[in-house]
């Protein structure tokens, strides 16, 4: 009984939407979301454009940085509040060194 076993070789690639990393994805569609309810050609085009340069602007950042790079920004960057707050880790806002 030899069967052809699958051996996967990525189990830690991040989340795509089409091509794109999800990270890298979300100002676009954030901004046409935006851009689409404003109800104006203009502020679509112009939502759309802004959503576009912060995605590659965002791109170019996480080039060669660790994959989960925009997280690890968000946490120590954004203030924690009870929705984001990790029950594991301190809040971001308490920085010790210890040793």
């Amino acid at each position: 009984m030899q069967t052809d076993t699958f051996i996967p070789r990525r189990l830690d690639d991040s989340w795509k939407i089409g091509f794109w990393d999800a990270d890298v994805a979300a100002p676009v569609l954030f901004c046409f979301f935006i851009g689409y309810t404003s109800g104006s050609k203009l502020a679509f085009a112009i939502s759309m454009a802004v959503g576009i340069a912060l995605s590659r602007w965002l791109s170019r950042i996480k080039a060669d940085k660790h994959p989960a790079f925009a997280l690890h920004w968000i946490y120590w960057n954004l203030p924690s509040n009870p929705a984001t707050r990790m029950r594991a880790t301190p809040p971001s806002e308490i920085v010790r060194m210890i040793g």
